[in-house]
C-alpha cells in the first residue's frame, strides 16, 4: 500500500469516528454550494487523475463558484469568465497572494521566486526587471534575429526530415527550437540540438518540474505529514532545481569572469547581460539568488508552455485539415516565394492569429492557472470566501463554456475573425496567461514565438499523418501536471511545396 492510500484511509477512519460526534463546521453553509466532503479527507478523491476534467463536470451540477475542501484546505473554483474578472480585477488586491504547494517549498523556490512570493516590495522589484530587461518591446525587437535564425534551424531540421520522407516529433523538434531560441535570448548559446540527448534530458528536467508541482501531493492536504514527504515530491524536485541552478550559477561566474576580462570588449547585450548590471548597481535589491530562481521560473515555464502550445496547434490543424489549407494558402498570399517569415508578418495573418487564439482556448498551457489565495474574508457573488482559501480559475472550463462560445469543443478559429477577443488579459472569456497583476510577464515573448515558429513550419511545407493514419482517429488526450501536455507525441511527415 503506498502512502498516499494509507494516509487517505487512515484520516477516513479517524474522520469517521469524529462524524459520529456530529462536529461541523457552521460556517460551510455561508460558502459557494459544492459536493459533500467526506471527513477529513474532503473532495481529495474527487479530483480524479484529470482534475480539469473533473472540476468542470462539478461545475455544471454547483454552478460557477463551488467549494471544495480538500482536507483541510478550503478551495473556490471559479469557472466562468464573469467571476473570474470579479476575482482577478475588481478584488485583485485581495486574490493575488499565492497558495504555495509543498514542492515548490524545494530550495526555498517559493521565498525567492517571482511566481510563489506574495505581492510584496520585493515581487514589485522583480515584476519591474522583467518588465523592463527582459520582456519590452525595445529588448523584445533588438533580440527578434536570434529567434529568427533559431527557428530557420527548426525549418532546415524540418527539410532533412523531408527529404528522407521521415515522420518525426513535433513536440520534440518544437521544444528544441524553443529551448535554442530563449537560451540565446538569455544567455547567448545553444542549449539543444535537434534529436541529441542533451535536449533531451532538459526537456525531462522542464516536463518533471512542470508534473511534479501540478502532481497532487498527500502533503498539501496534510501538512503534518511535510517532514517525511513521503511521495518524494519535495526530493525530486530538489534534484531538478539543483541541477538547473547550478548550470544557471555557471553560467553567471563565466560572464562574471568575462566582465573582470581586459579581453571583453563589450558585453553579449543579453538578458544575462542586463540583470547582471542590475545585481551589481549599489544597493540593488536584485541578489544573486534571485537571479538564479528568476531564470528557473522564466526559463521552465517559457519553453514548456510555448513548445507544447505549438505542439497542440499542429495537432489540431492535422485533425481538421480544411483549417491546415486555409492557413497555409493565407501564408502564401502574405509572403512571397522563399521569403523567410518575420515578427513584423504576424499582423497580416488574422487566421494564424484565430488558430493561435483557438488552440490556447482548447488547450490552456496552465488549466487553473496558478493557485491564487484570498488575503481576508471576502463576499464574492453573494457567498463568503474565507481568509486562506485557495482559488482555482478553472480557464480549461471557460474555454469550453457553451454559454460563451458556440460548439464549444470544435476547432473553429474562424470565430476569432470577427470578435476583438484577445489573449491578453483584458477579455476574461480567453486568459491562458491569467490576468491582472499576476498576469504571465513571459507573455509578450511567447506570443511572437508561438507565432513566429508555427508560421515557420506551415509555410514552408505541407504536412500529413504516418502510417495512413486518419486525422478523426487521432489521439488528443492530455498528460496533466501544472501545465497540459500532449499525452501521445504528435508524429507528422513534412512534404514539400
Amino acid at each position: 500500500m503506498d502512502y498516499l492510500t494509507l494516509a487517505l484511509l487512515i484520516s477516513f477512519v479517524v474522520g469517521s469516528l469524529i462524524s459520529i460526534f456530529g462536529i461541523r463546521n457552521s460556517n460551510s453553509s455561508k460558502y459557494p454550494p459544492g459536493p459533500s466532503p467526506f471527513p477529513i479527507i474532503g473532495n481529495i478523491l474527487q479530483l480524479g487523475t484529470q482534475p480539469h476534467h473533473s472540476l468542470t463536470n462539478l461545475s455544471k451540477t454547483y454552478g460557477p463558484i463551488m467549494t471544495l475542501k480538500l482536507a483541510n484546505i478550503t478551495t473556490i473554483v471559479i469557472s466562468s469568465p464573469q467571476i473570474a474578472r470579479e476575482v482577478l480585477q475588481k478584488n485583485d488586491q485581495i486574490f493575488s497572494s499565492r497558495t504555495i504547494p509543498n514542492a515548490a517549498r524545494a530550495h526555498d523556490h517559493h521565498i525567492l521566486s517571482m511566481i510563489w512570493m506574495p505581492p510584496s516590495a520585493q515581487w514589485r522589484v522583480l515584476r519591474r526587471v522583467c518588465a523592463t530587461k527582459v520582456f519590452s518591446s525595445q529588448k523584445l525587437d533588438s533580440t527578434q534575429t536570434i529567434r529568427q535564425r533559431k527557428v530557420q534551424e527548426l525549418v532546415n531540421h524540418v527539410g532533412d526530415c523531408c527529404k528522407k520522407g521521415e515522420a518525426f516529433d513535433i513536440g520534440e523538434a518544437a521544444f528544441t527550437a524553443v529551448l535554442n531560441s530563449i537560451s540565446n535570448t538569455f544567455f547567448s548559446l545553444d542549449l539543444g540540438q535537434y534529436g541529441s540527448d542533451k535536449a533531451q534530458e532538459l526537456k525531462h528536467i522542464i516536463w518533471g518540474i512542470m508534473e511534479e508541482i501540478g502532481r497532487p501531493n498527500v502533503v498539501d492536504f496534510f501538512p503534518i505529514l511535510g517532514l517525511l514527504d513521503p511521495q518524494r515530491v519535495r526530493a525530486r524536485l530538489n534534484t531538478y532545481f539543483e541541477k538547473l541552478i547550478s548550470f544557471f550559477d555557471g553560467l553567471i561566474d563565466e560572464r562574471l569572469r568575462l566582465k573582470a576580462s581586459e579581453m571583453e570588449s563589450k558585453g553579449c547585450n543579453d538578458v544575462l547581460d542586463s540583470l547582471i548590471q542590475v545585481m551589481m548597481e549599489e544597493n540593488s535589491q536584485v541578489s544573486r539568488s534571485h537571479l538564479l530562481h528568476l531564470f528557473l521560473d522564466l526559463f521552465v515555464a517559457g519553453i514548456d508552455t510555448t513548445s507544447s502550445t505549438v505542439e497542440w496547434a499542429m495537432a489540431e490543424l492535422l485533425c481538421n485539415p480544411e483549417k491546415l489549407d486555409k492557413v497555409r494558402q493565407e501564408l502564401q498570399l502574405a509572403l512571397n516565394k522563399g521569403e523567410e517569415f518575420e515578427e513584423s508578418h504576424i499582423l497580416k495573418l488574422p487566421f494564424l492569429k484565430a488558430v493561435v487564439k483557438e488552440t490556447l482556448r482548447l488547450h490552456p498551457p496552465a488549466p487553473f492557472l496558478i493557485p491564487h489565495k484570498s488575503e481576508e474574508d471576502v463576499e464574492l457573488c453573494g457567498f463568503e470566501v474565507p481568509k486562506n482559501a485557495q482559488i482555482l480559475i478553472n480557464v480549461w472550463a471557460m474555454g469550453r463554456d457553451s454559454s460563451v462560445w458556440e460548439n464549444p469543443n470544435q476547432f473553429m478559429p474562424e470565430r476569432f475573425l470577427e470578435s476583438e477577443i484577445d489573449f491578453k488579459g483584458h477579455d476574461f472569456e480567453l486568459i491562458p496567461f491569467g490576468a491582472g497583476r499576476r498576469i504571465c510577464p513571459g507573455l509578450p515573448l511567447a506570443n511572437r514565438t508561438v507565432h513566429v515558429t508555427l508560421a515557420s513550419i506551415l509555410h514552408c511545407y505541407d504536412w500529413k499523418l504516418p502510417n495512413g493514419l486518419k486525422p478523426e482517429n487521432m489521439d488528443m488526450s492530455e498528460k496533466f501536471g501544472i501545465t497540459l501536455q500532449k499525452a501521445l507525441p504528435l508524429q507528422a511527415i513534412p512534404i514539400k511545396n
